[in-house]
């Protein structure tokens, strides 16, 4: 990421025109009116900018009054404002609305994409450090011991190889296995995107979603054919065996930009969520995808402004 995309005032001018495209001004007219909805989406998209909780992102606020006058902020919300007003804005209808628009702003006048991956990621659930959670020194036999947590959350997400865009998003709660997971972030994305032609791992190998993708989207897949036990015979079902034997490696290889994606993620921003409870953790990765295609347009952005020796004005 360069220095503008990293921009906090360039990022909350950016969130502040997509929600005022998306979300209408107040939730109600009976509304205090003392904040608008895209006011305080702003707040919540810095509130992961800043890699910090609501009482940090209301202090920050504070100390720099400069950052609240670029999306027009007056005073101040209170924290238990910010955490009522995640519940509302990040439910399912605006989470998607707000990212169709980041997408339509990031593609400009592209209207498909030749070339998208679907792939899963799990998130941390608490600030710990990977080896104590993967490994433990026992005491009595001065060991090492394998432990894992039970449950985690989980991110399934379709992202556009070209731009690094995220397409569409589920967020989950993990370990769970990935080929039931393939139809939901299908359907949120193709229903406002055509996509030409999806990538998969070998988890999400199935011959019913191949045959959902290419019979009902009309999208073409190339999955590996490894479901199952090894067994050295092809597969018998009609898109398996296609697989087996007509198997593009190479436009395969652009799969890897679905990790590229989970990694700009956790690098840029976080890969601990703060939240500890299943609902505002699925808000903490809407929040997360959100701000990383924000993030995306505002370096889209300035490279092609760089190209014609234009400065990048974010509002």
């Amino acid at each position: 990421m360069s220095q503008t995309s990293k921009s906090p005032k360039a990022v909350a001018a950016a969130a502040y025109r997509t929600a005022c495209d998306t979300l209408p001004e107040h939730f109600s007219r009976y509304s205090p009116k003392k904040f608008t909805q895209p006011q305080l989406m702003v707040c919540l998209v810095l509130k992961t900018f800043f890699n910090t909780d609501y009482r940090g992102i209301v202090q920050l606020l504070y100390d720099c009054p400069s950052l609240g006058q670029v999306f027009g902020l007056q005073a101040v919300p209170h924290f238990t404002t910010l955490q009522k007003a995640s519940r509302r804005l990040l439910a399912t209808g605006h989470a998607e609305a707000l990212l169709r628009r980041t997408v339509e702003i990031g593609l400009g006048r592209r209207k498909t994409i030749p070339l998208a991956a679907l792939d899963s990621t799990g998130l941390e659930a608490r600030h710990v450090s990977r080896y104590f959670v993967l490994r433990k020194r026992s005491k009595q036999l001065q060991t090492l011991e394998e432990t894992t947590y039970k449950r985690f959350p989980k991110l399934a997400m379709i992202c556009d190889c070209r731009t690094h865009l995220i397409l569409s998003m589920i967020p989950t709660r993990g370990p769970s296995v990935d080929v039931n997971q393939f139809r939901r972030p299908l359907d949120r994305a193709a229903r406002h995107m055509p996509i030409r032609h999806l990538l998969a791992d070998a988890g999400y190998d199935s011959e019913a979603n191949h045959r959902y993708a290419r019979e009902t989207h009309h999208i073409q897949t190339t999955i590996p054919a490894r479901a199952g036990r090894p067994t050295g015979k092809r597969p018998k079902t009609l898109y398996r065996k296609l697989m087996a034997t007509h198997f593009a490696k190479k436009t395969y290889g652009q799969r890897a930009q679905a990790e590229t994606v989970f990694s700009m993620i956790k690098r840029n921003f976080s890969d601990c969520l703060s939240a500890r409870s299943y609902w505002p953790q699925c808000r903490d990765i809407v929040l997360l995808v959100l701000t990383h295609n924000l993030a995306i347009i505002l370096l889209v952005k300035e490279l092609f402004y760089i190209a014609f020796l234009t400065p990048f004005v974010p509002l």
